[in-house]
């Protein structure tokens, strides 16, 4: 799981790039996959005081979510991976947080006031006009209220329920799209792709040891993208301390210098 500085000086260095607004946006909020849902949050740390300010004692998972809310340690816990913090959202929340990253700011506390705020949108419809070419914000109906949030482009969304989690598929759920104002500002987007750009190529390197985990992230805490077989040859992208961002297979992703041997 990547922690918040990582994702942080990735937005950073995007925008020195002069990456699209609406590419930033959705490569933000896959890289924010794993991070937790606390109801009420907003992308500040995930923390036990955080938490605290939006669940009570009464509250169901609280518990359960929170291995240090009784007074332990965020120590080996998921949402703090290697001693890092990560950050924690509602699923508006979210949606706002990553826009805010490119000026975008949406106006209202909740999924409901968003939709019904005309400024937010350039356009908007029910979930069988929307288009497959632009960024969205998804949202479902139930009754006159919105009651979930989240982004779609093409047939992908990226959510934040039961924390963020990226689905390849568009589940039924979602019934209505939103193009948020200014993201675009009229401008044909450039392709988004699902993961970022790799940096030019800087050399190839061989694997040793054994078969090789590639992961999202530099840490072992990241999600495995692919299993490198032995011996075979990795383009090196990018170089981080101790880790190597590669290409492999038109996958991309980062491995642990200890394991192969560069040409």
């Amino acid at each position: 799981m990547n922690n918040a500085d990582y994702v942080d000086a990735l937005v950073i260095r995007w925008k020195d790039e002069g990456k699209d607004p609406a590419w930033i946006v959705w490569n933000t909020a896959l890289t924010c996959e794993g991070w937790a849902y606390v109801f009420g949050a907003w992308g500040a740390y995930c923390t036990v005081s955080e938490r605290k300010k939006r669940y009570s004692d009464a509250h169901p998972t609280i518990k359960t979510k929170c291995k240090a809310y009784d007074g332990g340690t965020c120590t080996g816990c998921q949402w703090y991976p290697d001693g890092k913090r990560t950050r924690c959202f509602d699923c508006r929340g979210f949606t706002d947080w990553c826009l805010l990253r490119v000026g975008v700011d949406l106006i209202g506390e909740g999924a409901t006031s968003q939709w019904n705020t005309a400024a937010n949108w350039e356009s908007k419809g029910t979930i069988d006009t929307m288009p497959a070419d632009r960024l969205v914000c998804l949202f479902v109906k139930n009754g006159s209220k919105m009651s979930h949030t989240g982004f779609g482009y093409n047939n992908e969304t990226v959510e934040c329920s039961s924390g963020v989690q990226h689905f390849i598929s568009r589940n039924k759920k979602w019934t209505h799209w939103a193009l948020p104002a200014g993201l675009y500002n009229g401008v044909q987007p450039e392709p988004i792709p699902p993961a970022p750009e790799p940096e030019p190529e800087k050399g190839t390197a061989v694997v040793v040891g054994g078969a090789l985990n590639m992961r999202q992230g530099p840490d072992k805490s990241c999600k495995i993208v692919v299993q490198i077989p032995n011996g075979k040859t990795v383009q090196l992208m990018d170089l981080p301390d101790g880790w190597t961002y590669i290409g492999y297979n038109n996958k991309q992703g980062f491995v642990m210098d200890d394991y192969i041997r560069k040409g």
